[in-house]
């Protein structure tokens, strides 16, 4: 299917734009309404790794975290993470899809992102087509709730999940810390210690991960004072809620 059929099959499902939301059916939802084009960012450095900071509109994001806390994970104090295989919440099939549409129809095409595709070609797609178009798109989920200065620590998704993850910040922003794995290849400082390469996750963000990024980079958030630092400001800490999904490897 070429990219342009792809583009107008995901129109057709989803809707229009929110640029396009004066011609919108008034009975569509406040997401179709609310949502920004997705705009994408490469972050420089690491190969594979892109930041869409306008993902979820502030509608969208308020109505995914009352979904996410409707569930009853959260509901003792001592419960902060949730996953789930298979069969996933219907909120969470549509984040899924939510992901695909803004890869397919964000405004992020550019030479400089042209990925070669399975057949030889080149297609403006963020996520190779063998990992794009995989059906189910993600069958794992993990939910984690973060309160002020609590974080995770520097690590490489597991090897039983596929490639292509994506993650989605909600409520309170932070920074998430890249490392090399091989230390060879590590972005190396003046007195010879790694230096990680910092990323800000605002509400609302997404991030894929795929490739390099996926298999050859940790990555960490450390939310104690003094770690939590963006253009010189210590960010504001409140309690965040991260949606990771992933896609199991398939045994055969």
């Amino acid at each position: 299917m070429k990219m342009e059929d792809q583009v107008e099959v995901l129109r057709e499902v989803f809707g229009e734009s929110s640029s396009d939301s004066e011609d919108l059916d008034p009975q569509l939802n406040s997401k179709q309404i609310a949502d920004p084009i997705p705009s994408w960012e490469e972050i420089k450095k690491i190969n594979g790794l892109w930041l869409c900071r306008n993902f979820l509109s502030p509608q969208h994001q308020s109505s995914l975290v009352s979904s996410v806390l409707k569930e009853g994970w959260f509901n003792e104090d001592s419960h902060n993470q949730a996953m789930r295989f298979g069969d996933l919440p219907a909120w969470a099939i549509e984040l899924s899809s939510s992901i695909r549409e803004a890869i397919l129809v964000g405004d992020h095409v550019s030479e400089s992102i042209d990925l070669v595709t399975s057949n030889g070609g080149t297609e403006p797609c963020l996520l190779p087509s063998n990992l794009l178009w995989r059906e189910p798109l993600f069958d794992q989920l993990i939910v984690n709730v973060y309160h002020p200065g609590e974080g995770i620590c520097a690590h490489v998704d597991l090897m039983r999940f596929e490639d292509g993850i994506a993650i989605v910040s909600l409520e309170s922003s932070c920074v998430m810390h890249f490392t090399r794995v091989e230390e060879g290849g590590s972005d190396i400082n003046k007195h010879g210690e790694k230096h990680p390469i910092p990323v800000l996750l605002t509400p609302g963000s997404l991030v894929l991960m795929s490739g390099e990024a996926r298999y050859q980079w940790k990555h960490e958030i450390n939310r104690k004072p003094g770690f939590q630092i963006w253009e010189a400001q210590e960010l504001v800490q409140e309690r965040r809620i991260s949606i990771t999904l992933r896609k199991l490897c398939q045994v055969d």
